[in-house]
């Protein structure tokens, strides 16, 4: 079927979407930017190689949230020539990048760590495990605000933010009790800077690994939720003259979703007459389910 345009009340609530997307993100990398000059000048206050590569990791997310503000602004663009089916696939490929990148920066660092292993150190002032405790509270209080956004909206690019803060907020808190307990534990003091840094990295590996399999999905247009799907098809099947729902394919592209529905019609019906069931059918989805950005109707005779 020919395309419509979208009901108003539809527009305006995904460009809602999109804004509360784009403000949680810029609110992500504000905090970032603030703990790169944190750490940076903690590390070199302290001299602190946890902190130090911490702080590392703290540029690669001002790069992480820039790459989500890019995902976002693309996604929204309309649909032209060269994509008949818009650009909500960016969202994803956003996340995707940031998956990649965690996994990237904490082998980067882990190895890093593993060499600081064979250099004689002195164990850093409890200045820098304050610093570290801080910068934990501070990623800690950012991830519960993006997962919170991120599940109400379903963004994968938000939910990969979301754990890159969960996982920053972990490193720094590892490095803050390392620190904190280095003091205490005599000649082994001196290690406990770089191993709990090890640690972390290992965990930061585990986590872009799954947040990349799960981006992997949906771009290779995963059938949606079930909740979903099953909602799609219960409004569908309450228009009146739909006796049945052949087929449903519902697949998520970015925050938005495309439907592809295949609906049986009397089969005594005219053409004009399948086609304008037909619209009825699209014209119900898109003004109940606002992330939907489009829906291809089939109409099937009903034997």
């Amino acid at each position: 079927m020919n395309r419509q345009a979208r009901p108003k009340a539809s527009i305006i609530q995904r460009e809602g979407v999109y804004r509360e997307a784009s403000r949680t993100a810029s609110l992500g990398l504000g905090v970032n930017i603030f703990l790169v000059v944190l750490k940076l000048v903690g590390g070199a206050i302290t001299g602190s190689a946890a902190l130090f590569a911490d702080a590392i990791n703290s540029v690669g997310d001002v790069a992480s949230s820039l790459a989500v503000h890019g995902a976002l602004w693309m996604a929204q663009q309309d649909e032209d020539d060269d994509h008949p089916y818009g650009h909500t696939k960016a969202e994803s490929i956003g996340a995707l990048s940031i998956a990649i990148l965690i996994a990237f920066s904490a082998g980067m660092l882990a190895i890093e760590n593993i060499r600081h292993l064979r250099q004689v150190v002195s164990v850093p002032p409890q200045t820098a495990a304050i610093i570290a405790a801080l910068c934990a509270v501070l990623k800690e209080a950012i991830y519960w605000q993006t997962r919170r956004v991120s599940s109400r909206i379903d963004s994968r690019s938000l939910q990969a933010a979301a754990w890159d803060h969960r996982s920053d907020a972990i490193c720094s808190g590892a490095i803050a009790v390392a620190l904190f307990a280095a003091p205490y534990l005599g000649p082994l003091g001196r290690f406990a800077d770089p191993i709990a840094a090890i640690l972390v990295c290992a965990l930061l590996i585990g986590i872009g690994v799954r947040l990349f399999w799960q981006t992997a999905l949906e771009l290779m247009d995963q059938q949606a939720d079930p909740e979903l799907t099953d909602a799609i098809r219960l409004r569908a099947e309450q228009i009146g003259e739909v006796t049945r729902i052949e087929k449903l394919r519902v697949r998520k592209s970015g925050l938005e979703f495309f439907v592809d529905i295949h609906v049986e019609v009397d089969a005594q019906l005219t053409v004009g007459e399948g086609h304008r069931i037909g619209h009825l059918v699209k014209d119900e989805l898109l003004r109940n389910f606002p992330r939907v950005r489009d829906v291809l109707v089939h109409v099937e005779p009903d034997d």
